[in-house]
């Protein structure tokens, strides 16, 4: 039988759009290749600034319309491209793992300098392997990242996708026949929402102290 309701409401999307769905008029999306889960909130948020090291990806993403703008920067040195402060949401979907542990460190201190309102951020739960794949050395997995480490910063961490043990390399279902553990997995994740350490992946959110600025158009480091 397909999914209940229950399951569908605990989707990565559907959280997402309930933490970027209000208060969020400008989004700076990190990372954000060709496929970000953005594109389900282009009528929500009018600013999206896409922003990926890899310019297939980034053009890709423009073409569709999932992003408004975009600058081909990589993401470390994204404090050097956008004001502190200037958007009023930052996002970054399965982008730490994608960098050695310090890396990620910086990133997400730059991303906290760039935000306004709010810091989202999308990772698998601990380390997951992956090789680089489709022409592109940015896919490669360098680190894992635990519920424990970002609750430590600030984050409310939820855990996202089902439990952890049935997935593998690139979200892969390792345990067969995939047809019917693809429901069982899927059903999961109403148990792992708020059991982030059982969960497959994480989202982490850090809501900033309120500023007097109202939600609007961001600015970068270049016109600020």
């Amino acid at each position: 039988m397909p999914p209940g309701p229950i399951s569908r409401f605990f989707r990565y999307d559907r959280l997402l759009a309930q933490e970027l769905s209000r208060g969020c008029a400008s989004l700076l999306d990190v990372g954000c290749g060709n496929n970000s889960p953005v594109r389900r909130l282009t009528s929500a948020i009018p600013q999206r600034t896409g922003v990926d090291a890899f310019a297939p990806a980034l053009a890709e993403s423009l073409r569709l319309g999932i992003h408004t703008d975009g600058r081909q920067v990589d993401v470390l040195d994204i404090g050097s491209h956008f004001a502190p402060r200037s958007y009023d949401c930052v996002l970054a979907s399965d982008v730490i793992e994608h960098l050695e542990k310090e890396e990620g460190m910086r990133l997400i201190e730059a991303m906290e300098r760039i935000a306004r309102r709010k810091v989202v951020i999308f990772t698998p739960n601990g380390f997951l392997p992956q090789a680089p794949y489709a022409d592109n050395p940015w896919q490669a997995h360098r680190s894992g990242w635990e519920p424990g480490e970002m609750r430590a910063r600030g984050y409310r961490v939820i855990g996202v996708n089902g439990w952890k043990g049935f997935f593998g390399e690139r979200g892969r279902l390792t345990w067969r026949p995939r047809v019917v553990w693809k429901f069982v997995a899927i059903a999961s994740r109403g148990w792992t929402v708020n059991r982030p350490h059982l969960a497959f992946q994480l989202l982490c959110v850090k809501d900033l102290p309120a500023t007097t600025a109202p939600p609007g158009r961001a600015e970068s480091a270049d016109t600020a």
